[in-house]
């Protein structure tokens, strides 16, 4: 059962699906926080349901300024405002009382993981961490295209900080394209990606506040690792197309608690079978246990790692 809702973020509210599994409460909850620009339409469902067959009740919400959360401008990314986000999620999900406020569990994906990582390690209490393909560092995703890349939104940067001052309309740009594009995000593969997680007839807002980008150039996540107190799971890519994989190794390795596993996969296969098969069967199992007091039962993959079965 899925109950949409709100919850107040800042001065506006974040629109919110409380998803419960069967049985009677409180049950543990897994708080989900997507990726960059992304909306809930936009492939949470599948991670509900997964979690909440598995046990879990599980929280999904949209950042303010995105999808059908409130707030103005619209398409404004804001790691302080997204960090308010996150922690205003929390203390929604510790509010319900069908959900234990004593177990509940951060996930994020892309650069919902930066997110996800920067609050595990403002909230101590949280019991359990899970991050798929993570983006820990914007500026590494930015800087991988190069100077040239970079400085070509030097103009509309200036000119998106001056209309924001003066009140007046702001001015956007593309987020991600293609390579050779004027958008933020063009690694070769990337824009096919974005559109693989969007559901058919959903119109992704591909567009992004320019002065948001100085933002991500600013924002590294990777640094809060080693302040994480709560069990950690990375989920890493082998093919990341998106960032340098070796920065989820480092985080891993600072983070105490942490375990890091890499999977057959790119930025974006990871939310299709048949990598999301294994990599959630993982993160139930890692989940249960830290959650449940428990590890599930499992089969044994070509790789040696234990797993559980999803009903895909």
């Amino acid at each position: 059962m899925t109950i949409r809702t709100t919850f107040p973020s800042g001065a506006d509210e974040c629109t919110a699906w409380l998803t419960l599994p069967e049985g009677p409460g409180p049950h543990p909850a897994v708080v989900l926080v997507h990726g960059g620009g992304a909306t809930h339409e936009m492939m949470l469902a599948q991670y509900e349901k997964w979690f909440s067959q598995a046990g879990f009740a599980v929280v999904a919400f949209d950042f303010r300024y995105l999808g059908e959360s409130g707030g103005q401008p619209r398409q404004l990314v804001s790691q302080r405002r997204y960090a308010e986000d996150v922690d205003a999620a929390l203390a929604f999900a510790r509010s319900r009382p069908e959900l234990d406020p004593h177990r509940i569990a951060l996930w994020g994906t892309s650069f919902g993981a930066s997110h996800v990582l920067a609050a595990a390690a403002r909230h101590h209490d949280l019991r359990a961490v899970v991050v798929q393909c993570p983006v820990f560092s914007g500026r590494a995703v930015v800087f991988r295209a190069g100077v040239r890349h970079l400085l070509r939104f030097t103009a509309p940067i200036a000119a998106d900080l001056t209309r924001a001052a003066l009140r007046r309309p702001r001015r956007y740009v593309q987020l991600v394209g293609e390579p050779g594009e004027p958008a933020f995000v063009t690694q070769p593969g990337a824009l096919e990606g974005w559109q693989s997680v969007t559901p058919p007839g959903y119109r992704f807002d591909n567009r992004i506040t320019a002065a948001s980008g100085l933002g991500m150039l600013f924002y590294n996540a990777a640094s809060a690792a080693p302040r994480v107190r709560c069990p950690l799971l990375v989920c890493a890519c082998e093919h990341e197309n998106l960032i340098d994989p070796a920065i989820a190794g480092r985080v891993a390795a600072t983070a105490p608690g942490a375990v890091l596993k890499y999977y057959d996969a790119d930025h974006f296969t990871v939310y299709h079978p048949p990598a999301v098969e294994q990599i959630v069967a993982d993160q139930i199992d890692f989940l249960t246990t830290h959650l449940l007091g428990s590890g599930s039962p499992g089969t044994t993959n070509q790789s040696g790692e234990t797993v559980t079965a999803v009903d895909m």
